[in-house]
């Protein structure tokens, strides 16, 4: 198959390489330059330039999404280059119920080619130019065509432009602080392929489980059987479950792993998303429903929200969220995403930090934020869309 050759091409002549020593680039030096004189700026500025190893605590988001498509074999591979010693493949399905990594079940027309390709008519909703004060709009789903043809598809930097008129126009619209530099012909995997790339760089796995946009059961698959597919897929290929993150923001999919898969369900991760489903208050955890404590009950042992339901402001510093302190007492493990995902951190951070914008000014903040997360909520891991950044911070403070 032409996307495997090109994996194994990809893969084949750094791997070692990048089991032993992660290469950062400038950027690092560049967040480092902007902090504001102190103690933290002065530790990290003696580690540039010193070897950076791959650590668990830096997690590629998607890969490398800040410059590379996501999902794709080259943002998984930039992601282990810069250090990341888990990779996360979102997972979801063809409409032949086979599993594929991509952040939705309806992004092909946002994150691959597939309204310029011969796939275009397979779509749900074809592409609908923006006309008469209405935007452009279609909707492309993994389940709308078979792996053969998802195969077929590039990858490309998420993102459309809701005044086009056009579908070439559509799949245009990066947002100007990432790059289309290698967005051109980001290849495709499917989960299998996803774990032969990462166990090649010697990363380890982080999947998550996708919330279907079609109707369960699919063609007789249950959701049930799909959170099983999933597990099935690292066993077939002799991954160990201690190696193995599953992610879902369906708390019942996490549940069923701890029931059905106790070695995978043991570090599970429940994916925090109750801030969408209505009045959140991280400083009120107390409100929440279930407590960090049932949960705990629950045997879920890792819980992953947004950085900002993470930290507050005292008089005007940053510090652990009642929400951070109440998880950590119920004996959670805390991971968090996504840093570098807003893009310059200018007045406020925007979505990712919101709870504390009032501190944010600009990048020189990353490393500010980065470390409260660590050394007071102490958050086990980071998603980051562009995992140099964490990488290095974790090898220069001395983190796993």
């Amino acid at each position: 198959m032409r996307a495997l050759s090109i994996v194994i091409a990809l893969t084949s002549f750094t791997s070692s390489a990048m089991a032993e020593t992660a290469q950062v680039g400038p950027r690092p030096a560049y967040l480092v330059s902007k902090m504001k004189d102190g103690p933290l700026k002065t530790r990290l500025e003696a580690c540039l330039g010193q070897p950076v190893k791959r650590t668990d605590f830096s997690i590629g988001h998607r890969g490398a999404a800040l410059q590379f498509p996501e999902h794709t074999a080259e943002s998984y591979r930039a992601a282990g280059v810069m250090g990341a010693g888990l990779i996360e493949c979102d997972v979801t399905f063809t409409a032949d119920k086979e599993l594929v990594c991509r952040h939705a079940q309806d992004d092909l027309h946002t994150t691959t080619n597939i309204l310029t390709s011969d796939l275009a008519d397979k779509c749900t909703d074809p592409f609908q130019p923006a006309a008469n004060g209405q935007k452009a709009s279609a909707d492309c789903r993994a389940s709308d065509v078979t792996l053969a043809q998802f195969m077929t598809l590039s990858g490309k930097m998420d993102a459309a432009d809701a005044q086009a008129t056009t579908p070439q126009a559509y799949q245009d619209g990066t947002a100007a602080w990432r790059t289309d530099l290698y967005a051109t012909n980001g290849t495709l995997l499917t989960h299998r392929q996803s774990i032969d790339l990462i166990r090649s760089m010697g990363g380890k796995f982080i999947p998550e489980l996708k919330a279907p946009k079609v109707s369960m059961p699919f063609d007789g698959m249950t959701q049930a059987d799909y959170a099983q597919k999933l597990v099935d897929e690292y066993k077939a290929a002799d991954i160990p479950a201690k190696d193995v993150f599953l992610q879902s923001f369906d708390l019942k999919d996490v549940v069923y792993w701890i029931e059905n898969e106790s070695e995978f369900g043991k570090q599970a991760v429940f994916l925090d998303g109750r801030f969408a489903a209505g009045p959140f208050d991280p400083s009120r955890p107390d409100s929440l429903s279930p407590t960090m404590g049932e949960l705990k009950g629950m045997g879920v042992n890792y819980i992953a929200p947004p950085i900002w339901v993470l930290l507050a402001l005292e008089d005007g510093k940053i510090v652990p969220s009642a929400y951070a302190k109440a998880a950590r007492e119920a004996g959670l493990q805390i991971m968090t995403w996504t840093l570098e995902r807003s893009g310059p951190l200018n007045g406020g951070g925007g979505w990712y930090f919101q709870t504390i914008s009032d501190a944010v000014s600009d990048d020189g903040m990353v490393y500010e934020i980065l470390d409260v997360l660590a050394q007071d909520v102490g958050v086990v891991g980071v998603f980051s869309d562009w995992p140099a950044t964490t990488s290095f911070y974790a090898s220069c403070v001395g983190l796993p």
